[in-house]
């Protein structure tokens, strides 16, 4: 039936190495099939396999996207004579046509995800076709890894065939077995020609769209596609081209347009007109647009990437790739002879990176990480991987879901996680309707979620709330088709949990439930800066109505880590805050450095939000003194006092080294700091304390070869500096000399006697004290005699009895 069905069509190129795949997949049961655009691989070989032996079930056939998903089952269907949902189905999120007749069904990769994460055997399924590889989309990767696993496990006969036009053949067919085959198709080969418009900084990029249009509108035929990055540059083309070129048919095509306008803008026009289909990148693949003969390209790509310092996922305008721009400007030359024209100058085309970085390197993997864990692996390195799941990656998406309470310390699935892996949802979306459904609030939880994911839907602006109320007066297909989705998931959620008392939960605290992290108070009057939970910082509008808002929980955010934009959040009464979130509301004693000293608070947080903070009159005393041994010790080297530090060198004493001293610091230095909110102990008690943790030999030993004073035959005491250059080293009154005529040691090494005159201004310098007697003496003595007449200076001191009296205080004294 099918093959026959099929031959009524126009061969397609992909029908000349149709008879080599299907030899390769009688043989093995995975093959890599390599087609260019245009070559029908999307709706041709899925039906081709129907027909063979080993295909007794379901075919599955993976889309990158709902559009092209349904596109191909509808194009398939008509092949067949038939209509989708008969021999040919599809299921897409919001959308979906199949029976019990039902043998192909194309699916998105989200939902393949889902499919065999409920089912690893595959029930009833004979082959997975995995369409448009290249993307590399997350879902895709995971998919395949998790299909590969489970034909090598549980399922031998599982056909895989993984299906693409630019893909490196030879890397995939590695990864699903040496032996794998890889089948080549050729593609039409239609002519095409490049025009190349250059850009210009000063020109809008809607303008430059506009008028490369208009050129081709005039100099060209047939249909033209154009493509730019998102959905607000097609809006504000469209009002452009709508004053230039009245007459013209102007179609969007992305993922907010309605099933009917996707159709509208995908098939030629009934009447006949002319087209001008203004499209995202959802059209560079798996869709083959009727009648379309130019192509503009608009040379940019947007993405999503993760930013993990931030923890949201932010939209990335970025120069589209060189094999995006191919695949864009091969959709002019599928029907026939094309031309493209390309908003950017040729000698600049090399320098653009040549394929797209695979989602897998961008994303946010807690999702990935979370259906891993239910899958039953905590290591994504056990599985086969194109490019394996970054490290870092995994590390943020692990602690995302332990906070969610999915994970347990080990990475194992804990009975909170296989709930919210259940939900065809990412984790934090699932934590909240699930948390909804336990309180009696599925449904309204569930819209949330959904107005997260569907962008537009309930209009636009950053008050989620008010989206929800405008969504829930919207009587519009997509708002109904989205409310049947919510409202299954709201089901589904009400089933996987067990349902507690009703309650009237207010819409921020169904949000903050899946997303703790995000809960945001209001820094300065204007309602511009805001500070999350998590510690993260991020930017509002001041002119919105949020703003006025004390606290916020913040649905997403575009941008960096630091300064974030809000896009989209609900604003949080704060009796709500402390009524619902309470069991994440911290008290606690905190104590924190003002100046120099330690000042005790206590705090009532939430993460990084302070709620309250006040004085605490009865501090942990332990507390304050862990925190002041720990500044102390900061600085290590400068809390021993420079001249111990300088005696302990002198003799090669390590006692006071900064680690020994960090070691020991519960023995010494906690108790000078007991009582304390400063670090300013009194010297003293400092150097008591330090010389007491050295042993009795240790003590004997410092004060033996590194005597602290040094004592004159006049009975004065004199400190010794162990720490100058000229160490070690005393400052003496000559007079403290006489009757000294051998010069004194400090254990071998000669001490430096800086000598003095009687009104302490130095006289001289010496190692050599006999020697200073007999040589440079007479001059000192001659000069200090003049000026100190009222002390001694004799003529040989060393023979003279030391004192520090006058003349004739010593006269008397001696009488």
């Amino acid at each position: 039936m099918y093959a026959k069905s099929e031959s009524v069509t126009e061969a397609l190129p992909i029908h000349a190495v149709l008879p080599d795949l299907l030899s390769a997949l009688r043989a093995k049961s995975e093959a890599v099939l390599v087609a260019p655009p245009g070559a029908g691989k999307t709706t041709a070989v899925a039906p081709a396999l129907l027909c063979e032996d080993w295909c007794t079930g379901t075919i599955i056939l993976t889309s990158p996207r709902r559009v092209a998903a349904r596109a191909a089952a509808e194009r398939m269907a008509q092949v067949l004579g038939e209509k989708p949902g008969e021999t040919i189905g599809y299921l897409t999120r919001l959308d979906s046509k199949r029976s019990g007749k039902t043998r192909v069904l194309v699916v998105t990769e989200a939902i393949f995800v889902n499919t065999i994460l409920g089912d690893p055997e595959l029930s009833g399924i004979s082959a997975v076709l995995f369409d448009e590889a290249h993307e590399r989309h997350l879902d895709s990767d995971l998919g395949l890894a998790l299909a590969l696993e489970t034909q090598a496990v549980l399922r031998e006969d599982l056909r895989i065939l993984v299906m693409s036009a630019t893909i490196d053949g030879s890397r995939f067919a590695s990864l699903m077995g040496e032996d794998t085959p890889v089948i080549e198709s050729q593609g039409r080969a239609y002519p095409l020609d490049i025009r190349w418009l250059g850009s210009s900084p000063q020109t809008r990029m809607e303008d430059a769209v506009t008028s490369a249009i208009a050129i081709a509108w005039r100099e060209e035929e047939g249909d033209i596609l154009a493509f730019l990055p998102g959905v607000g540059e097609i809006e504000r083309t469209r009002e452009r081209l709508a004053d230039r070129l009245p007459q013209a048919l102007i179609l969007p095509l992305h993922g907010q347009v309605q099933p009917a306008d996707q159709r509208a803008a995908i098939r030629r026009d009934p009447e006949g007109r002319r087209r001008i289909v203004l499209a995202t990148a959802i059209a560079e693949t798996s869709l083959t647009l009727e009648g379309v003969s130019v192509v503009v390209d608009a040379g940019l790509s947007r993405s999503a990437e993760f930013d993990r310092a931030a923890g949201t996922t932010h939209l990335v305008t970025h120069r589209a790739s060189q094999a995006a721009a191919a695949q864009r400007a091969g959709r002019a030359a599928r029907q026939g002879p094309g031309v493209a024209y390309r908003l950017w100058e040729e000698a600049g085309h090399a320098g653009r990176p040549a394929f797209d970085p695979p989602e897998m390197e961008t994303a946010d993997l807690a999702p990935l990480v979370l259906d891993l864990a239910k899958w039953g692996t905590s290591d994504p390195a056990s599985l086969q991987w194109l490019d394996p799941p970054p490290a870092a990656s995994v590390s943020a998406a692990r602690q995302t879901l332990e906070g969610l309470g999915a994970l347990d310390g080990e990475g194992r699935i804990t009975e909170r996680g296989q709930q919210l892996a259940g939900l065809p949802l990412d984790p934090s979306s699932a934590a909240m309707v699930l948390f909804g459904a336990e309180h009696g609030a599925a449904d309204t939880a569930a819209r949330l979620a959904l107005l997260l994911q569907e962008r537009g839907l309930g209009g636009r602006g950053e008050d989620l709330e008010a989206r929800l109320a405008r969504w829930n007066g919207d009587r519009g297909a997509r708002a109904e088709a989205s409310s049947k989705l919510a409202g299954r998931w709201a089901k589904l959620a009400n089933r996987l949990t067990e349902r507690r008392e009703r309650r009237d939960v207010p819409p921020a605290i169904l949000l903050a439930a899946g997303r703790p992290d995000f809960v945001a108070k209001r820094r300065d009057s204007s309602g511009e800066n805001w500070i999350a939970a998590g510690g993260r910082g991020f930017m509002l509008d001041p002119a919105s109505s949020l703003a006025r808002a004390e606290f916020l929980v913040i649905g997403d955010a575009q941008g960096q880590a630091k300064g974030a934009r809000i896009t989209s959040a609900i604003a949080l009464d704060e009796r709500d805050l402390e009524r619902w979130l309470d069991e994440r509301i911290e008290r606690r004693p905190v104590l924190r450095w003002k100046g120099d000293r330690v000042e005790a608070l206590l705090e009532k947080r939430l993460g990084a939000i302070t709620l309250a903070s006040g004085p605490d009159p009865e501090p942990d005393p332990r507390a304050l003194v862990d925190m002041l041994v720990e500044k102390a010790l900061k600085n290590a080297a400068k809390l021993v006092p420079a001249d111990l530090q300088a005696r302990a060198a002198f003799i090669g004493l390590d006692a006071f080294a900064a680690s020994r001293l960090a070691d020991t610091a519960d023995l010494w230095l906690a108790p000078l700091l007991e009582g304390r909110r400063d670090c300013d102990v009194p010297r003293g008690k400092l150097v008591d304390a330090l010389l007491g943790m050295l042993d009795w030999d240790t003590r004997q030993r410092l004060d033996r070869e590194a005597p602290r004073e040094f004592a004159s035959l006049a009975g004065t005491s004199h400190r010794i500096d162990y720490t100058g250059d000229d160490a070690p080293s005393v400052e003496v009154r000559v007079q403290a000399l006489f009757g000294l005529d051998r010069h004194p040691l400090v254990g071998k090494t000669p001490l430096l006697l800086k000598l003095t005159s009687p009104a302490g201004r130095p006289i001289q310098a010496t190692r050599d004290l006999p020697g200073f007697w007999r040589g440079s003496w007479d001059d000192v003595r001659k000069d200090m005699k003049g000026r100190y007449p009222r002390h001694r200076w004799p003529e040989e001191p060393w023979t003279e009895k030391p004192s520090l009296k006058t003349k004739n205080a010593f006269s008397r004294s001696e009488g």
